[in-house]
C-alpha cells in the first residue's frame, strides 16, 4: 500500500478544500464485504493533479462531476483526479469493501457465545480508505453526512444522533468539521443503556452476552462519564462540542479505546467478566477521562500533521489522570501513573528508537513512521513534561493557554507552534525555551541527591546528567523517636535545576539538625527523570520502604529501584528480597501490582539466569502465600485477587494450582471466576499437567470469545511438539487467526521452562514474522513484534540472528520498530545477567 507523505499531504492541502461526504454503507451484503458510496463535494483553488485514497475489495463505478472515471485506474489504494479546473467538484465512488479480522477498517465480529454479529470502524491514520473514499489526512477537515443500512434487529451508532429511517436504514445527523481518521460506526444488536446528562444523551452499548456484566458496573461507567464531562466544564470555555456521547465497548479492538467524536470505542475487556482489582477499575475510569479529554484535544482541535500527535495524547493521558484525581473518588491516580505507565515512558526512551514528544516534521515524513511514535513517549513521557510544565508554569496560566488555543483553532488544525504561541500569551516565562529543551529532546535526565554532614547541619545538593531543567520536590525523612523504624517527613522543599549544565540546583540546601534517614529527590513526582539516591539513603530505602508514609513517595521509591535494576546497579534478587520484606507491608495496590508484574515478567522471565530463576519464582511464590494468608478476613480484596493471581503465574509445581482448579476455588476464596479459571489452566500446560482435553472441557463450559482466547492460549502453551507445529501454523501459514486469536496463541507459545522444544523456532521466527507481517499488515506485524518473538530466547545468538532480519530482510515499519525494541531489551537482560553471573 502506497503510504502517504507529509509533502503529499502539504501538496494536496495547497490545492483542495473539502467541504462534505455524503457515505453510504450496506452492511447486508453477506460476511465477507460490505457496499460503501460516498459522495465527495470538494473545491480546487487552481487548476491541477490530485488523488483519493481507497482499498476496495471491488471498485465498481467513480465518477467525477458526472464524468465516468475508469476504476482500472486506481493504483494501489490511489485514485488518480487529473485535469482539475478551479472551483466545485463532486466525486462519486461506488465500491464494495472487504471486512476486516485484524482490528483494522471495518472489524466483522460474530461472539461464539449466541452467534450474533458486530461490526465496528478503528479508521485510524490511514484505514479511513478500507471503508470509504477519503481524501485522508487529518487537516482536510470536513462535514459528515453518514447512511447506513444494517440487518434487522441491529442498531447503528455513529458520530451523531442516529435515526432509525425503517427497513434497516439508519441516519446520521451531519457532524461538524471532522478529521477522515474520526469518522466512526458501530452497528449490531448491541445491548444499551442510555441516559441524558445536561441535556446531552449519553449511552454505553455492549455485546448482548456481555449485558449482565454491562448492566452490573453501568452506574460506575456513567457516574464517572459525567463526573469528568463537568469537570472538563470547569476547565474549558469551549463547551462540548458534538450533539451526544456515546461510548461502545467493542470486541477485538487492537488499542484500549479511540476517540472517535460522540462515538468512543473501548476494547471490551473493559466490561468485566471476573472479579478485578479497584486499581483496574481506577484504569478503566482513567480511559473514560483519556477519552473524553479527546473531545477538545484531538477532536475540536486537530494536529495539522502525525508530528504532533503529542498534541492529542499527551493531553489526554495528563488530562485523565489530573481530572480523575480532582472529580472522581479515584484520588491515587498519579500513583498508578508513576509507578506503571510512567516507566513504560522511561523504557522507551532509553532505547535506540526514542524519539522527541514532538519530534521535527521532517523525522514524520509519512504515515508509516508517524504509527511508529504512538508509544510511551507520545504518552507517559508527554504526560510527564506537561506535568512538569503545570508545576513550573502554575495551573492558572496553563489552562489560560489551553482555553486560548481551543479558540483560535476550534473545528481546526493546530501546530506545536500553535500550542505554544497560546501559552505565551499568558506568561512572562519563555516558554519557547522550555519547549525546546522538554519536546524537542531525547532521553531521561538523572537526578542524584549527594547528603554531606556538617556540625548541627548537613547540606542536600542535586546534581543531574542531562540537560532539562527541573522543578523538583525533595523529600527528607527521619526514623521516628517513638519506634525508630516508622519515617516521617522533616521537610518538603522546592528545589530548581536550571536549564545549564553543571550549575547546581539551587546551590547547597543546608538542613538543621542530624543527617536524614532518607533523602528523595523528585519526592512528588513532578519530574520526568530517573533518581539516584545518597547510599545511606539507599540502604534506609532497601531496609524500610513500606516505612515511607506517602504511597506516591513510595511509587518513586520503587521506580528507583526498578532502575537500578535495569542500569546494572542492583542485582535483581535484591529488588526481589525488597519486594518480599516491603510488599506485605504496602497499602496502595498500584504499587503492589506494579512491583509484582516487574519482578515476575522482567526479573523472573528476563534478568535472572535460568539456574536463579527458580529461586526467583520460589520468592514470588512465598511472597503471594503470604500476602494470601495476611487477606483471610476479607479486608483486602484487590490485594488477595493479585497475590492470587502472581502465585499462580509463578507456580513451579502444579499441585497446588491443580487443587484449586479440580476444587474451583482458593481456600478462603475467591471462587474461580473465567479469569482465574483459564490462568490456571495455563500456567498447568506450561508445566505438563494436563492435555488437551482438559482444555477442550473447559472452553465446552465457557465457549465465550476470551474462552477462545483462553484455548488459544492454553494450547500453544502444551510442551508437545505437535502442539507446538499447530500453533506456529496458525500464526504464521493460515492467515486464519482474528487479532486476538494471534495474540492469545503468541503470548502461550514462547514458555522458558521448554526452552529446549522451543530451540528450533527461534531462527524460524524472523524470516516468518517479516513475511506474515507483509502479508497481512501493520496490526499483525505488531503483534508479532510485541507478543511472538521469542524474549526467552537471552543470547548472543538471537541477537544476532534480529539484527540480520532488520538490516537484510526488509520487515514492514510497525515490526522492524518492534523488533529493534525487543532486540534492545534483549541486549539489556543479557548484560544484567552477566554482571550478576561476574559479581
Amino acid at each position: 500500500m502506497s503510504v502517504l507523505t507529509r509533502d503529499e499531504a502539504q501538496t494536496r492541502a495547497r490545492l483542495i478544500d473539502v467541504q462534505r461526504y455524503r457515505i453510504d454503507l450496506d452492511l447486508t451484503r453477506g460476511a465477507d464485504t460490505f457496499d460503501s458510496t460516498t459522495v465527495i463535494g470538494f473545491t480546487t483553488r487552481t487548476a491541477g493533479d490530485t488523488f483519493v485514497e481507497v482499498r476496495p475489495a471491488a471498485l465498481r463505478s467513480v465518477t467525477l462531476d458526472g464524468h465516468a472515471l475508469d476504476p482500472a485506474a486506481l493504483d494501489d489504494n490511489r485514485l488518480p483526479l487529473t485535469g482539475l479546473t478551479p472551483g466545485p467538484h463532486e466525486l462519486r465512488v461506488e465500491a464494495a469493501m472487504a471486512y476486516s479480522h485484524t482490528g483494522e477498517g471495518m472489524h466483522r465480529f460474530t461472539d461464539p457465545t449466541d452467534g450474533e454479529t458486530y461490526t465496528y470502524t478503528q479508521l485510524f491514520m490511514e484505514d479511513v480508505q478500507r471503508v470509504f473514499a477519503a481524501f485522508d489526512q487529518p487537516d482536510l477537515k470536513a462535514v459528515f453526512d453518514l447512511t447506513v443500512t444494517a440487518p434487522d434487529g441491529w442498531t447503528v451508532l455513529a458520530n451523531g444522533v442516529t435515526e432509525h429511517l425503517g427497513d434497516g436504514t439508519w441516519r446520521a445527523a451531519a457532524t461538524p468539521l471532522l478529521s477522515t481518521y474520526l469518522v466512526a460506526v458501530a452497528a449490531g444488536p448491541f445491548h444499551s443503556v442510555r441516559t441524558e446528562h445536561r441535556g446531552l444523551p449519553f449511552g454505553i452499548h455492549c455485546r448482548r452476552s456481555l449485558a449482565p456484566y454491562l448492566d452490573a458496573d453501568a452506574e460506575e461507567i456513567l457516574d464517572i462519564t459525567r463526573a469528568c464531562y463537568d469537570r472538563y466544564h470547569e476547565k474549558f470555555e469551549e463547551p462540548y462540542p458534538f450533539d451526544s456521547y456515546d461510548q461502545a465497548f467493542v470486541p477485538e479492538f487492537n488499542a484500549g479505546a479511540m476517540e472517535n467524536p460522540g462515538l468512543v470505542t473501548f476494547r471490551d475487556e473493559f466490561i468485566h467478566r471476573s472479579a478485578v482489582t479497584d486499581t483496574e477499575r481506577q484504569t478503566r475510569a482513567m480511559v473514560i477521562a483519556h477519552e473524553m479529554a479527546h473531545m477538545w484535544f484531538g477532536d475540536l482541535v486537530t494536529l495539522q500533521w502525525w508530528d504532533d500527535i503529542w498534541l492529542n495524547e499527551s493531553f489526554a493521558e495528563y488530562m485523565g489522570y489530573q481530572t480523575l484525581t480532582e472529580a472522581t473518588r479515584f484520588t491515587g491516580t498519579w500513583v498508578d501513573f508513576g509507578v506503571a505507565r510512567k516507566a513504560w515512558g522511561y523504557d522507551a526512551d532509553q532505547r535506540p528508537s526514542t524519539h522527541p514528544v514532538a519530534p521535527d516534521a521532517d523525522a514524520v515524513p509519512d504515515t508509516a513512521s508517524a504509527l511508529l511514535n504512538f508509544d510511551g513517549i507520545s504518552y507517559a513521557k508527554g504526560a510527564s513534561a506537561l506535568r512538569q510544565l503545570v508545576a513550573w508554569l502554575g495551573e492558572k496560566d496553563f489552562l489560560a493557554g489551553i482555553n486560548t488555543h481551543f479558540k483560535r483553532h476550534k473545528f481546526a488544525n493546530a501546530t506545536l507552534a500553535d500550542f505554544i504561541a497560546s501559552l505565551a500569551h499568558h506568561t512572562d516565562r519563555d516558554v519557547h525555551a522550555w519547549a525546546d529543551t522538554w519536546l524537542r529532546t531525547t532521553g531521561v535526565d538523572t537526578l542524584t541527591a549527594t547528603v554531606t554532614e556538617h556540625p548541627g547541619q548537613t547540606a542536600l545538593t542535586l546534581t543531574r546528567d542531562g540537560s532539562r531543567p527541573h522543578r523538583v520536590t525533595v523529600g527528607v525523612y527521619d526514623r521516628d523517636l517513638i519506634d525508630g523504624a516508622t519515617l516521617v517527613r522533616r521537610e518538603l522543599s522546592s528545589i530548581d535545576i536550571p536549564a545549564i549544565p553543571d550549575i547546581p540546583a539551587d546551590g547547597e540546601h543546608r538542613l538543621p539538625g542530624p543527617r536524614p534517614a532518607l533523602v528523595v529527590p523528585n519526592d512528588q513526582d513532578l519530574t520526568y527523570a530517573k533518581i539516584r539516591l545518597d547510599p545511606h539513603s539507599e540502604e534506609t530505602t532497601l531496609r524500610g520502604l513500606s516505612r515511607v508514609p506517602d504511597p506516591l513517595t513510595r511509587a518513586v521509591l520503587w521506580n528507583c529501584l526498578r532502575d537500578m535494576v535495569r542500569d546494572g546497579e542492583l542485582e535483581p534478587l535484591t529488588y526481589l528480597e525488597a519486594a518480599r520484606a516491603h510488599l506485605p507491608g504496602e497499602s496502595e495496590l498500584a504499587n503492589v501490582q506494579g512491583v509484582l508484574a516487574f519482578a515476575r515478567t522482567q526479573i523472573a522471565d528476563h534478568y535472572t539466569t535460568p539456574t536463579e530463576r527458580p529461586d526467583a519464582l520460589a520468592l514470588l511464590t512465598d511472597l503471594c502465600t503470604d500476602l494470601i494468608r495476611r487477606t483471610e478476613d476479607g479486608s483486602n480484596p484487590g490485594l488477595r485477587l493479585t497475590a492470587v493471581r502472581t502465585l499462580i503465574d509463578s507456580a513451579a509445581h502444579a499441585d497446588t494450582i491443580r487443587d484449586w482448579y479440580d476444587s474451583g476455588s482458593v481456600p478462603g476464596g475467591p471462587e474461580l471466576d473465567p479469569e482465574l479459571r483459564w490462568r490456571i489452566l495455563g500456567r498447568l500446560c506450561v508445566l505438563g499437567a494436563v492435555d488437551d482435553a482438559v482444555i477442550e472441557a473447559e472452553l465446552t463450559q465457557d465457549p465465550s470469545a476470551t474462552g477462545r482466547q483462553g484455548a488459544a492460549h492454553c494450547r500453544a502453551a502444551l510442551p508437545d511438539p505437535e502442539a507446538k507445529r499447530a500453533a506456529w501454523d496458525a500464526m504464521f501459514t493460515t492467515d486464519e487467526l482474528s487479532n486476538y486469536l494471534f495474540t492469545a496463541t503468541a503470548q502461550g507459545f514462547w514458555q522458558p521452562e521448554q526452552s529446549d522444544l522451543l530451540r528450533p523456532y527461534v531462527a524460524r521466527y524472523f524470516p516468518d514474522a517479516v513475511a506474515v507481517a507483509h502479508r497481512r499488515g501493520p496490526a499483525i506485524g505488531d503483534a508479532a513484534g510485541r507478543h511472538a518473538f521469542p524474549a526467552h530466547a537471552i543470547d548472543a545468538h538471537t541477537l544476532a540472528l534480529g539484527e540480520s532480519c532488520i538490516e537484510d530482510d526488509d520487515p514492514i515499519p510497525a515490526l522492524r520498530r518492534r523488533l529493534a525494541d525487543q532486540l534492545d531489551d534483549l541486549a539489556r537482560a543479557l548484560k544484567i545477567r552477566t554482571a550478576t553471573a561476574t559479581k
